[in-house]
């Protein structure tokens, strides 16, 4: 089966392909945590060059930051190419790069974090605060890679954005554009469900391949079923 989140290295240079959510508990092998960042990077050892394809709908703000800074304080050259899609915080994740490449047909989108809460209205005020310090240090990373000032950033992530790749380094969010078509067949569906502004054409084009990952799923999920099942029947017996 295709690994969506691998690394590997040869002659010095670290091949990272991220292409599936970024989460904080990883139980999938398309899904990338930073834990599972963090080990496989120390894993390869010092290396001079991090060449780092994305093609991801974003996930967990906390780890895709955590992976940013990791990749920042690297002291190894770090080339990002976005493949297909960089969206959401994956979009952050490419901003550590010195360089930055979208592949032909490739897209950037950027927003203001957002979440799932549950409380009472003290909660909800502390989840909101939470957001808006959240987004501004989203802010910040984005500002500071493109020169865009802080109040236009705003105003892009609260229009959820979607660059193409000419737009995307015609404004500073890339250094290069690379005429190679782009891999669209990662980003499930569902998961640009999460969206308001997606690009029909972007749809039109994304091939959803996760049949392999959907079986993968079902039987993980069979398993810990009948483990539950085991475990129900030894604690009755007891």
């Amino acid at each position: 089966m295709e690994k969506y989140f691998q690394m590997k290295a040869e002659n010095n240079v670290a091949q990272i392909d991220i292409f599936g959510d970024i989460v904080s508990d990883k139980w999938y092998d398309e899904e990338t945590s930073a834990v599972s960042f963090r080990d496989s990077l120390k894993s390869l050892g010092d290396v001079s060059t991090i060449n780092l394809s994305i093609n991801s709908g974003g996930g967990s703000v906390f780890d895709g930051i955590a992976i940013y800074n990791m990749l920042k304080s690297s002291k190894a050259q770090v080339n990002v190419y976005v493949e297909g899609l960089a969206a959401s915080i994956a979009s952050v994740i490419a901003m550590a790069g010195d360089t930055i490449t979208m592949r032909s047909g490739s897209m950037l989108m950027v927003h203001m974090p957002w979440t799932v809460a549950q409380g009472n209205a003290e909660d909800m005020r502390q989840m909101a605060d939470t957001l808006e310090k959240t987004g501004d240090s989203i802010v910040d990373i984005y500002s500071e890679r493109t020169k865009i000032p802080v109040d236009e950033i705003k105003q892009v992530m609260k229009n959820e954005t979607w660059l193409s790749a000419d737009e995307a380094v015609s404004q500073g969010w890339a250094t290069t554009l690379d005429k190679r078509e782009a891999v669209m067949n990662s980003v499930p569906k569902e998961t640009l469900g999460r969206f308001s502004n997606v690009p029909k054409n972007f749809l039109d084009k994304l091939e959803n391949k996760t049949s392999d990952l959907s079986q993968e799923r079902k039987e993980l999920v069979a398993r810990e079923k009948q483990n539950l099942k085991l475990l129900k029947e030894e604690i009755e017996e007891k």
